[in-house]
C-alpha cells in the first residue's frame, strides 16, 4: 500500500510538468500557444499567408504578387499562379522574372499557344535594349525556357556584339545541346574579348581549342625601377 501511494504521488508530480512541456512545445519560447492549424502550416504555407496579409496592406506591391505566383507554381497550381503573375505585370509592366514565369506556367498548364504569344510579346517589348534583353534572356533561362531564352540573347547579342558575357551565355546555351560547333565559336568570341574566364576556358580546351590565360602583370613599376638604379650605383 505504501508502494502504491508513493507511485500515485509521483504521477501526481509529473503529470503538472508534463503540462507545461506541452505548452511550451505549442506555444514557443514566448509562451503564446498556437492553434492547431497553425501547427500543422507548413513553410510554403506560412509564407503564403504573410505574402497575402502583404498584398492586403499594399495591393500594388508587384514583387509580394510575384512571390505568391512562385509558390503557386511550385504547387502545380498554374491558374492561381498565371493570375499572379498578371496582376504583378499590371503593376510592373517590365518585371521580366514575372513574364518569363507566366510564359513557364502557361506552357505547365498546356496552353502553349498563349505562352508563345506571350514570350514573343516579351521579347519585343525587351528589344529596347541590351540590358532589357539580357534579363529577360536571364529569366528565361531560370524557368528553362531555353528556346526564349536563346532569342532574347540573340537579341541582346545584335544590339552589344562585344559583350564577352553574351557570347559566353549562347556557348554554353549550344554546348548543353550538344552543338560543339557553335559552342565552340560563341566560346571563342567570348574569351577573345575576356580571356579572364577560367570557366570558358576550361570548356574552350575540352573542345579540343588551345588557349593560353594571361598571366596577372605588375601595374607599378616603381618599386621595380629602383631597384635596377640602386644596382647601377653600386657597380
Amino acid at each position: 500500500m505504501r508502494w502504491r501511494r508513493e507511485q500515485a504521488g509521483k504521477q501526481i508530480s509529473i503529470a503538472p510538468a508534463l503540462l507545461v512541456c506541452i505548452l511550451l512545445l505549442l506555444g514557443g519560447c514566448g509562451g503564446k500557444a498556437r492553434t492547431p492549424k497553425e501547427v500543422g502550416r507548413t513553410e510554403a504555407e506560412k509564407k503564403k499567408v504573410k505574402l497575402l496579409k502583404a498584398i492586403e496592406s499594399k495591393f500594388e506591391d508587384a514583387e509580394s504578387h510575384f512571390k505568391l505566383g512562385k509558390l503557386y507554381q511550385a504547387d502545380g497550381l498554374w491558374a492561381q499562379a498565371e493570375d499572379q503573375y498578371g496582376i504583378a505585370l499590371n503593376f510592373d509592366p517590365v518585371h521580366r522574372q514575372a513574364q518569363a514565369a507566366r510564359v513557364k506556367v502557361l506552357v505547365g498548364g498546356g496552353d502553349a499557344a498563349k505562352a508563345k504569344l506571350l514570350a514573343d510579346e516579351y521579347i519585343k517589348q525587351a528589344s529596347i535594349s541590351a540590358a532589357a534583353s539580357l534579363q529577360l534572356a536571364l529569366a528565361f533561362q531560370e524557368q528553362g525556357l531555353d528556346e526564349y531564352a536563346l532569342k532574347s540573347y540573340q537579341q541582346a547579342l545584335y544590339m552589344a556584339p562585344n559583350s564577352a558575357k553574351i557570347n559566353r551565355q549562347i556557348g554554353f546555351y549550344y554546348l548543353g545541346k550538344g552543338d560543339k560547333s557553335l559552342a565552340r565559336e560563341y566560346l571563342s568570341r567570348s574569351f577573345q574579348l575576356n580571356p579572364n574566364q577560367p570557366d570558358v576556358a576550361g570548356e574552350l580546351g575540352r573542345l579540343g581549342v588551345a588557349v593560353r590565360i594571361p598571366r596577372k602583370t605588375e601595374k607599378g613599376t616603381k618599386k621595380l625601377d629602383k631597384i635596377v638604379e640602386k644596382s647601377d650605383k653600386g657597380r
